[in-house]
């Protein structure tokens, strides 16, 4: 017999290696379909500015959405000769953190947060664990480093605290630099060679959505997901984000974790509809 070995596409792009290679621990065969690259924002003035009014003393919370955003905060401010200042002005603010990557930052910094948001790590239980702390954003200004876009509904909610909220944005998701991978893997998905796509980040959807409009594959696309294709999500974010945009979630990883996630798409693949379909090693 046969061993049924469904193809999961993977639109991780930092860490495609690591996901391509759970998915062979699966027994499954990958399909590695980068579709996102992180850039800093050129010639940023809120960021600079941001940096400045901490080191004044303006901001006594600061919101950390992400590992990434962070570092890219503090290289900013390297670059600008004030490093040390940030840091120091930091260590004064109250830290408000979304999960474990701004976690490792700061720790690696010496820095303490006052607030960590559990999991799955989305904007509500980031709320909830502000709310929860105690804290009293009435009336203050906060910083809040952004992920690549705005979160209005992040926005919404701690303005109906009384924050006065200074968005600053850090870097941007971008198309990745070469796209015929993820174009391959959305002709496959259109062939209906493919089992199960990966989403590890809301970033990636409007990508994945705007490479497939431009090579032609929307609807295909579109099509499979509400018929043969099991779309799964990374987490809550994720799957919220997959839903504005009008696909199905067959399945959203928990705890919000990459081996999770390949695990749950193998399930999925393997279920019963599956059951019966075998495929040549």
């Amino acid at each position: 017999m046969t061993l049924y070995k469904p193809v999961l596409c993977a639109f991780e792009s930092r860490r495609a290696t690591e996901i391509c290679s759970l998915i062979e621990r699966h027994s499954a065969v990958p399909l590695s379909a980068p579709s996102m690259r992180e850039i800093p924002i050129s010639r940023n003035p809120a960021a600079s500015e941001a940096i400045q009014q901490l080191i004044n003393g303006r901001f006594r919370h600061v919101i950390l959405l992400t590992g990434v955003g962070t570092e890219a905060l503090l290289e900013l401010a390297r670059t600008e000769g004030l490093e040390q200042q940030l840091l120091q002005a930091l260590s004064h603010c109250s830290l408000i953190i979304r999960g474990p990557k701004p976690a490792a930052v700061l720790a690696r910094l010496g820095l303490r947060y006052a607030v960590r948001a559990p999991e799955p790590n989305t904007w509500r239980e980031l709320l909830q664990a502000i709310d929860d702390s105690g804290i009293s954003l009435d009336g203050q200004p906060v910083a809040v480093q952004e992920y690549g876009v705005p979160n209005p509904q992040l926005y919404a909610a701690l303005e109906q605290r009384g924050a006065i909220v200074f968005p600053v944005p850090v870097y941007r998701w971008a198309l990745p630099d070469d796209p015929q991978p993820l174009i391959h893997a959305l002709q496959e998905i259109a062939a209906q060679r493919v089992h199960a796509v990966l989403f590890t980040s809301a970033g990636q959807i409007p990508n994945v959505l705007q490479i497939a409009r431009q090579a032609g594959l929307e609807e295909a696309l579109r099509n499979a997901a509400l018929t043969n294709l099991k779309v799964t999500s990374i987490g809550p974010a994720c799957s919220e984000a997959l839903k504005d945009a009008g696909l199905p979630v067959h399945g959203e990883a928990s705890p919000p974790k990459m081996g999770q996630l390949v695990r749950l798409a193998v399930e999925l693949c393997r279920g019963p509809e599956a059951a019966n379909e075998l495929v040549s090693q």
